[in-house]
């Protein structure tokens, strides 16, 4: 096991800035997803870390050396990529043990050791097919076993589920976190899937545009986005912002022609300003028409087997709301809801960032029961 500092590293093509002077430390034995849009630098920043890249500023440490100058293989580090790049030629016991057979190990110990790596991924009766009589899911973990039989300090994925089906997808997940606890290596892996990010990770690193939005455990994040990208990002559906005033006489937000109310507190704290107010989806509660709740005019329900989600428009703008099975709703309908002052988040309408409405600590840039009276509120 080795942790990983990245200490103000910058990455530049040309004059173009791809990352902005990034600080992260990962700890000896973690498994840390980085979470991101396409282009956001997130795996350029793992292939700096790999070596595959080189560093425009600042400096990388494995397990307290650094590492800018030392070519891929003497990094103590093994990848793991999206397209498999197994050798179509070798057998799975050639393609898992081939790091070993360049590097002189003998014969009798690379067979012991490929027999070992095999059995941990569940390929020992495959050993002898080739990878184009592979599933995509087996072939990604011929992929796991050659990174493992390297016995690494570090494992590096680089969105290694992304070319599989969904239910495959599902199962690798389950796989990957379970080899994570059995070898408890520092593990980092990339993804643009929340899904993948919030149910593997240790800790979450959100990444947008180059820059570090927040790091912490995934509910945290979840439930404290640092700013409006990360309450977009996070969550499916997406958490509703719209923009509001905040009215200090009536303590409460204007919104759907309906007053939300506030904490008076931090009403006199805002004095008054534009703010973003954000509520996620679970959080929206029905109430029945006439008792001054938010109007929203559905626009089409998605049906999830478990639950549903309406997707409609308020004051022009779209807002979804989750729904449970027994919620009779159609296209058309108005829905009244609440809104939970206890569940709202408040951004700044400039920088993005949170705004805290209690003594908690604040959420800063980073440098290192619901649905009551579900069938009362359709018109």
């Amino acid at each position: 096991m080795a942790d990983i500092a990245i200490r103000a590293v910058r990455k530049s093509y040309g004059k173009t800035p791809a990352l902005h002077g990034v600080d992260l430390f990962f700890a000896s034995g973690e498994f840390v997803v980085i979470l991101g849009p396409s282009g956001c630098g997130k795996s350029t920043l793992l292939r700096m870390i790999a070596g595959l890249e080189d560093i425009t500023g600042g400096e990388i440490a494995i397990d307290g050396r650094v590492v800018n100058r030392l070519e891929p293989r003497e990094r103590g580090c093994a990848m793991v990529f999206q397209n498999y790049a197994l050798y179509p030629h070798m057998s799975v016991a050639g393609n898992i043990g081939y790091a070993l057979k360049v590097s002189g190990v003998p014969k009798a110990e690379r067979e012991r050791r490929i027999a070992e790596t095999a059995k941990i991924v569940g390929l020992q009766d495959y050993l002898a097919r080739r990878p184009a009589a592979l599933s995509g899911g087996q072939r990604q973990r011929v992929a796991m076993a050659r990174a493992i039989i390297r016995e690494p300090k570090v494992f590096l994925f680089d969105e290694p589920l992304s070319n599989l089906d969904a239910k495959l997808r599902i199962s690798m997940r389950a796989e990957i976190r379970k080899l994570h606890q059995r070898l408890s290596a520092t593990s980092v892996f990339v993804t643009h899937d929340q899904v993948e990010a919030m149910t593997l990770a240790d800790r979450l690193v959100v990444m947008n545009r180059g820059h570090v939005e927040q790091v912490g455990r995934p509910l945290e994040i979840y439930h404290r986005p640092a700013s409006t990208f990360v309450a977009s990002f996070i969550g499916a559906p997406a958490m509703n912002l719209v923009r509001s005033r905040v009215e200090v006489e009536s303590a409460g937000i204007r919104f759907g022609g309906a007053m939300v109310a506030i904490d008076p507190a931090f009403a006199a704290k805002l004095r008054g300003q534009d703010v973003t107010v954000g509520i996620r989806p679970e959080h929206c509660c029905l109430a029945a028409p006439g008792d001054g709740g938010v109007e929203a005019r559905v626009d089409f329900i998605e049906e999830l087997g478990v639950g549903r989600v309406a997707y409609c428009e308020v004051d022009g703008l779209p807002f979804a709301i989750s729904l449970d099975d027994h919620t009779v709703v159609a296209a058309g309908d108005s829905l009244f809801l609440t809104l939970p002052s206890e569940h709202l988040h408040f951004f700044d309408i400039e920088s993005g960032r949170r705004i805290e409405t209690d003594a908690a600590a604040p959420v800063a840039a980073p440098a290192a029961s619901q649905h009551s009276e579900q069938t009362m509120g359709v018109h």
